[in-house]
C-alpha cells in the first residue's frame, strides 16, 4: 500500500523578538516569573506591521522545499492550516501558491484552530494514499496572532506569538514508514470559550464589534485546565492500540506548546520521561498551529530524529478541537 513520508521541513519566525521584560514594563508588575516558571516562555517573535501570515509561510515553505531537494513546481497541493489568515476570503493557500510560483498545485486552507497542522497532515496523507495524482504536498501551520492580541489581560497577551512551520510530504512505495495512524476529537460545547469572534456571519465586523474588541482574541470562558492532560494520553493510547504498540515504543512527542505543565502532565500520566517531548516555547512563545511543525524542524536541525523512530504529534485548539497522529520517521537527521 502506498505510504506518505515527510521529505523536508522548514520554519520561519519573524525578526522582531519580544522578551518577557517587555511585559514587566508594560504592566508594571512581574509577569516574567510566571512565564518562565509556569509556561517555559522566555521570548517570542512578532511579525512586522507590513507582514501578513503568507509572508511567514513563504520562507518556511522555501526552506522545506530546499531540504527536500524539490522545487515549488513539483508540488501537487498546498494545505495551509491557520486561524489567522491573510483574508477571510480567498484562502491564504492561494496567496502562498502565487508567491511560491507553485504553478502545478491546488491550494486550500483549513481551520481547526491550533489543532490545524496535525489535522492537515492527516488530510495530506489521505490524499496521497487515495489518489495517485498527488505525489508531493506542502503542509503548513501558520500563526499571526500578534495582530489580534487584547492587551487588557497580561496573562493572555504575553503568551502568543507569530511563526510558520512547513513540511513536504511525498508518496512512498511502503506504508511501513511515514504517517501511520491519526484520530480527531472535538467537543463543540467549548466553541464560544476562546476565539476571534468578529468578522464572520455570526458577528460581522461592525463599529459595535470593534468598540467591544470582538475583533481581538477573546478568552470568554475558561476551558478546564486538565483538558490537554486528560485527552492527550487518551488519544495516544487510541493510536497505540490500533498500531499494536506500547507506550514505551514512542521515541518523540511534538505537542501543542501553550503550557509546559500540560505537556509534563500528559507525559507523567503515560509514565514516560518528559525529555521525549521536544519543546520550543522558551524561544518562540506560543505559535498556535505553527508550533508543532516548528518544533519538528527544530528537532531535525538538532539531529534528534533517526530512521525508524516512532513519532507522535498531538495538537489541540479552540473549538474544542484535537488531532493526534503517529508516523515512522524515514531518514536520519
Amino acid at each position: 500500500m502506498r505510504g506518505c513520508v515527510i521529505r523536508g521541513t522548514g520554519m520561519y519566525a519573524p525578526e522582531k523578538i519580544v522578551r518577557n521584560d517587555y511585559f514587566d514594563q508594560l504592566y508594571q508588575k512581574d509577569v516574567s516569573s510566571f512565564l518562565r516558571e509556569r509556561r517555559n516562555i522566555h521570548e517570542r517573535h512578532y511579525m512586522a506591521s507590513d507582514q501578513a501570515t503568507s509572508d511567514l509561510i513563504v520562507p518556511a515553505a522555501q526552506q522545506a522545499l530546499e531540504s527536500a531537494s524539490m522545487k515549488a513546481s513539483d508540488l501537487d497541493l498546498i494545505i495551509v492550516a491557520t486561524d489567522t489568515p491573510d483574508y477571510l476570503s480567498p484562502s491564504t493557500a492561494a496567496v502562498v501558491q502565487y508567491k511560491l510560483q507553485a504553478k502545478n498545485s491546488g491550494a486550500f486552507d483549513i481551520n481547526s484552530a491550533c489543532a490545524g497542522f496535525v489535522t492537515a497532515l492527516d488530510m495530506a496523507s489521505k490524499y496521497i494514499r487515495a489518489d495517485a495524482q498527488y505525489r508531493h504536498i506542502l503542509v503548513v501551520g501558520a500563526y499571526g496572532m500578534s495582530k489580534y492580541i487584547n492587551y487588557a489581560d497580561h496573562r493572555i497577551a504575553s503568551l502568543f506569538a507569530d511563526g510558520a512551520g512547513a513540511v513536504i510530504v511525498s508518496a512512498s512505495e511502503s506504508s511501513d514508514v511515514g504517517v501511520q495512524m491519526a484520530t480527531l476529537f472535538a467537543d463543540g460545547q467549548y466553541h464560544d470559550y476562546m476565539g476571534v469572534y468578529a468578522g464572520g456571519t455570526a458577528l460581522p465586523m461592525t463599529h459595535e464589534a470593534l468598540e467591544n474588541k470582538k475583533h481581538l482574541l477573546d478568552f470568554a470562558k475558561k476551558i478546564p485546565i486538565e483538558t490537554n492532560g486528560t485527552h492527550w494520553p487518551r488519544l495516544t493510547q487510541i493510536l497505540l492500540d490500533r498500531m499494536h504498540k506500547r507506550v514505551e515504543d514512542i521515541d518523540h512527542f511534538f505537542l501543542t506548546q501553550i503550557n509546559i505543565e500540560s505537556i509534563n502532565e500528559a507525559l507523567d500520566k503515560l509514565k514516560l520521561p518528559r525529555s521525549k517531548s521536544h519543546n520550543i516555547m522558551d524561544r518562540f512563545g506560543y505559535t498556535g498551529s505553527a508550533c508543532i511543525p516548528m518544533a519538528l524542524h527544530d528537532a531535525v536541525a538538532q539531529h534528534k530524529l533517526k530512521k525508524g523512530d516512532l513519532v507522535f504529534m498531538l495538537g489541540s485548539g479552540g473549538g474544542l478541537s484535537m488531532a493526534a497522529l503517529s508516523l515512522v520517521w524515514d531518514y536520519d537527521t
